[in-house]
């Protein structure tokens, strides 16, 4: 199977898994394959507490992913790095951490290395304030740290995995199997409409003719739905048209455009093709190719630590020993606390000093709690 091939089917897959979850091992499995990796994850991650849950994983170990989240999740390097990463932006993270720096670590001599693992291969799918949903996939230590071939095979596969699962939580299909597809569909509280490849209107449930109602930043003329927005508008009758044609056309657009009403309330919506898979039933039933689903959005601050990070332009190791600082103490309580040596806390507090204009440790310390009441 080629590489195209074998991206055309992933994709399939996990624009199925957004509307049936016991396809999501499926789709990791095939990611970690089409990357270059042992094992694949899709993890939710409080970055500022510091826990999380793993929802879906393959070819790894469950005693230890638990223990990663019960334990090790606090130990783990990348925790702050995460911080300095838009979402969907493909990394790694020997990247990001040092590889030197991250072998020395409690975190790889503990967790890393008992596994087998060396590298990942990772990325951003979605962030909401420390809230964020990430997947990534797993290099073994005879896969070697990730280089820029298996990254750019990520990127390939990143759009349709950030479109499947954000269309997944809109659906939520906790109780799908006791309903039909369209009934589903029909009591989500958020606009769901399904079109053709011309955009016409074929069906609408019933939070979506009140959008319509309102006729404010979506409306229906001549049966056709169109966006009050004419940039807008013009991506989603590119994006109808590339449904009609199968997954891979519709590409990076249409994951999640910002819609914006009369009174500046933001919306949020997401394209998912139904012309292929076990899609093709859903859209089959009103010869529709794309359902278009569309919800409110808050709007995000970011969080304290990437506000510090971006002000004074730290690495991702920098903020990481500041943060450890602030929580633990001095410097050796910071090593332990963090799993690194001494001498490596003592030359990111230098770096520190020089980029905050600061001193001593004490100091750090009134700089962050300053930011804490911005």
């Amino acid at each position: 199977m080629t590489n195209s091939e074998q991206l055309s089917r992933l994709v399939g897959v996990l624009y199925d898994a957004a509307l049936n979850a016991t396809l999501w091992p499926e789709a990791l499995t095939g990611i970690a394959a089409f990357v270059g990796g042992s094992g694949a994850g899709l993890h939710v991650r409080d970055v500022a507490r510091r826990t999380g849950k793993a929802h879906y994983e393959v070819g790894t170990d469950p005693g230890y992913s638990k223990l990663y989240f019960d334990k090790y999740i606090k130990l783990d390097p990348l925790g702050t790095a995460y911080f300095f990463l838009s979402v969907g932006e493909v990394s790694s993270n020997s990247q990001l951490v040092p590889h030197s720096e991250f072998v020395e670590t409690r975190f790889y001599k503990e967790w890393v290395k008992p596994q087998g693992w060396i590298d990942n291969i990772l990325v951003i799918l979605e962030k909401s304030k420390a809230i964020q949903a990430e997947h990534v996939v797993f290099r073994s230590e005879r896969d070697g740290l990730a280089d820029e071939p298996a990254r750019q095979r990520m990127r390939l596969v990143v759009p349709h995995m950030r479109r499947a699962v954000l269309i997944g939580d809109v659906i939520d299909l906790k109780n799908a199997e006791t309903s039909t597809f369209a009934d589903t569909l029909d009591g989500l509280s958020a606009g769901m409409f399904l079109v053709d490849d011309s955009g016409r209107i074929m069906h609408a449930n019933a939070s979506g003719h009140a959008m319509l109602a309102a006729s404010d930043f979506l409306r229906a003329e001549g049966g056709q739905l169109v966006a009050s927005d004419a940039p807008t508008d013009q991506v989603l009758r590119e994006i109808f048209a590339a449904a009609g044609t199968g997954d891979a056309a519709v590409g990076i657009k249409g994951i999640a455009m910002s819609l914006r009403s009369r009174e500046r309330e933001y919306y949020v919506a997401h394209v998912l093709p139904l012309t292929s898979g076990a899609r093709r039933r859903a859209g089959a039933n009103y010869a529709a190719v794309a359902a278009l689903f569309v919800h409110k959005a808050a709007l995000e601050t970011p969080p304290r630590p990437a506000v510090i990070a971006r002000t004074f332009g730290l690495t991702p190791s920098e903020l990481r020993v500041l943060l450890g600082i602030v929580d633990v103490g001095g410097i050796a309580e910071t090593a332990v606390a963090l799993g690194v040596s001494e001498a490596t806390v003592k030359t990111h507090l230098r770096h520190l000093f020089a980029k905050t204009g600061t001193s001593r440790q004490a100091e750090l310390v009134k700089l962050v709690a300053e930011y804490s009441v911005l």
